[in-house]
């Protein structure tokens, strides 16, 4: 039996407000997943100390770029004063290693402040304290004189932490330049982008970017499950091998899921 005009009519609506439901549970999930700690997933992709990501994976990058500059001989003076409060990180005493840091920068120890910043902003995030974690952030962001990787994960995470109180025109402006394919930082800076494009209701610039970030090979894969989601959802396409996405999608569900 045909349906009538009405009868479409309100069929149309309910599977709208259906979508539409279902789509503000991802943007809420997104949401809370932004503000989830992603350079633990960065560290373990560049071979951070595990002791270290364990402990601490909001400080632990800052720690890894501080090895990697220490190892190539970029770092000098107060370097060993350092290791230690990063021993002391590893061993669980975030405190201790708070207090040797922040002694570090108050000295304004030459070629080891800015790694200093930011495990110390790392530590703060983890306590509670965002707008301590904020303002670190920011520092190592505006210093001209501190290496571009140091900057740019600043920026980053100073937005993620902030993400609430900044304005998403803020949010494009800072992360813009980070979201592009081949930066270390595209899927977590595009990520943060393309939330800020849905805020500014421009459905039309997210969707290709989180499409773009759900087929990177270099972004982890919980960030391109959550992009490609969302991609979907704003119909645009971010599947390239069907096979592979079925693949995934049965392993999520379970053993189970294949014999149903």
């Amino acid at each position: 039996m045909a349906l009538t005009p009405e009868e479409e009519k309100k069929r149309a609506e309910k599977l709208a407000a259906r979508q539409q439901a279902e789509k503000d549970m991802l943007m809420r999930e997104v949401d809370e997943a932004v503000r989830q700690d992603k350079v633990g997933q960065t560290v373990k992709k560049w071979g951070i100390p595990v002791g270290v990501a364990l402990v601490l994976g909001l400080a632990a990058f800052g720690g890894w770029l501080f090895w990697t500059d220490r190892q190539e001989g970029v770092l000098e003076g107060k370097s060993e004063e350092l290791v230690t409060a990063l021993d002391e990180l590893d061993a669980g005493r975030a405190s201790q290693a708070d207090q040797e840091l922040a002694a570090l920068i108050g000295e304004g120890a030459s070629g080891v402040a800015v790694p200093a910043k930011l495990v110390r902003a790392g530590i703060a995030l983890q306590d509670g304290k965002a707008q301590e974690a904020i303002r670190l952030y920011d520092e190592v962001a505006a210093d001209g004189d501190a290496p571009e990787p140091y900057r740019d994960l600043a920026a980053v995470r100073s937005v993620a932490a902030n993400y609430d109180n900044l304005k998403p025109q803020e949010i494009i402006d800072r992360l813009k330049p980070l979201a592009v394919p081949g930066n270390p930082w595209f899927g977590s800076a595009g990520e943060l982008v393309g939330m800020a494009y849905l805020d500014q209701d421009k459905p039309d610039l997210a969707g290709p970017l989180f499409a773009e970030i759900a087929k990177s090979d270099t972004v982890p894969e919980t960030l391109k499950s959550r992009a490609r989601q969302l991609a979907g959802l704003l119909g645009y396409d971010a599947i390239e091998d069907v096979d592979a996405a079925l693949a995934e999608i049965q392993q999520e569900a379970g053993p189970g899921a294949a014999a149903q």
